[in-house]
């Protein structure tokens, strides 16, 4: 192993010594060690772990956002597949913008715009900066869905569930908002031959994830809920999987809900309760006071307590099945990737005390056992 002295790893690093001092008085990039002379010292395994930072930073990310990445960074080969995973996708997007862009070109004459074509090179330029908060939303829901599917305690997993809550003999077109990574439909038994169901979500980039992972048995594009893209009572069933309380107008949502409804049509919609993963917030509140892990109260803005009066306006029967679960955790890892990934303040305030934080909640679980979770989530069945 090659130890090298900070002005010799920045140089071959190709950055500043005071780069390098940065990294290291934020706590990103520590030396490997520290001789009797205070002189600091750091190894190649450093300099993969700095390669990865310049080149998240590179992509967009910020240093509250690479912090819980590159933690535990032992494996070159995966993060180097990362790295790959996330070039690819701005080549691809770039691609498609190149593409947009030559396709209007070709159409356009003295007179004439296709301003279909037009409209869709204006959808893809404002997602240039999608890259970052795709790859932050895929792995937020693939973590989040791994907690579950690792401790929970009913045998039936969640999405199975949902499945078999709807009442497909009474419909032939479906549509989900919000579909995130299209994980629903990644194992249904659904004979999808007479069906036409359209997956939909705000983010461009999911929405090529789950075109790439489902194939062509799905309609899938970019709509935004309050603004959805089809005529008036055009669908059997719309499917809103823990969605309603992200968006910014909720009348408006259920409103156009309301409208691509066909008459009996039938609406699915979960939602949380306000004690969901109420020992998440205290754990991560215990080691630091100052962690928020939401902005706000999502039940509150439709939630277990309230679902029902939020969509009694709008469709003339409404039923709350609830979902009885819980989560038993013997491991620290998943926890700390779960609270990382939410939509608080914990990269700042957790990601420099990462590998502290893990050693807090180890020493929790050896000395009380499992981590008990409670679980507080159901779906309202709603007929139009």
């Amino acid at each position: 192993m090659n130890y090298y002295k900070t002005g010799e790893f920045a140089q071959r690093a190709g950055v500043s010594q005071r780069t390098i001092r940065y990294y290291d008085t934020i706590g990103l990039l520590k030396p490997s060690r520290i001789l009797e002379n205070g002189y600091r010292q750091y190894n190649d395994k450093d300099l993969i772990r700095l390669q990865k930072i310049l080149s998240l930073r590179n992509l967009g990310f910020s240093i509250d956002e690479i912090f819980p990445i590159v933690q535990n960074d032992d494996n070159m080969m995966d993060s180097l597949d990362l790295q790959l995973k996330l070039v690819d996708q701005q080549i691809l997007h770039l691609q498609n913008i190149k593409d947009a862009i030559l396709t209007v070109k070709n159409t356009m004459n003295k007179d004439t715009v296709d301003w279909e074509q037009f409209h869709r090179l204006v959808q893809l330029s404002s997602h240039e900066m999608d890259l970052v908060e795709q790859y932050k939303t895929s792995k937020n829901l693939m973590v989040r869905i791994s907690l579950h599917d690792q401790f929970s305690v009913n045998p039936v997993p969640w999405f199975s569930w949902i499945q078999s809550q709807i009442d497909f003999s009474r419909i032939h077109r479906l549509i989900e908002i919000g579909c995130g990574n299209g994980k629903l439909w990644e194992s249904t038994h659904v004979d999808l031959r007479n069906r036409e169901i359209f997956l939909t979500d705000k983010s461009q980039g999911m929405i090529e994830e789950v075109r790439h992972k489902l194939g062509n048995d799905f309609n899938c594009m970019v709509a935004d809920c309050q603004a959805i893209p089809f005529k008036d009572a055009y669908f059997d069933a719309v499917v809103a999987n823990h969605v309603l309380f992200y968006l910014s107008d909720l009348r408006r949502g259920l409103k156009e809900i309301h409208r691509i409804l066909r008459p009996e049509g039938l609406f699915y919609c979960s939602a949380y309760g306000k004690d969901h993963m109420k020992e998440i917030a205290r754990i991560a509140a215990e080691f630091d006071p100052g962690v928020k892990l939401s902005q706000s109260r999502l039940y509150e803005i439709f939630g277990l307590e309230n679902g029902k009066k939020r969509l009694n306006p709008y469709f003339n029967k409404v039923e709350l099945k609830k979902y009885e679960d819980a989560l038993l955790i013997d491991r620290a890892g998943p926890i700390v990737d779960y609270i990382m990934s939410c939509h608080g303040n914990q990269n700042e305030r957790v990601g420099p005390r990462y590998k502290e934080f893990t050693h807090f909640i180890e020493d929790k679980i050896a000395r009380n056992g499992p981590i008990h979770i409670t679980k507080e989530a159901g779906l309202f069945i709603c007929v139009k």
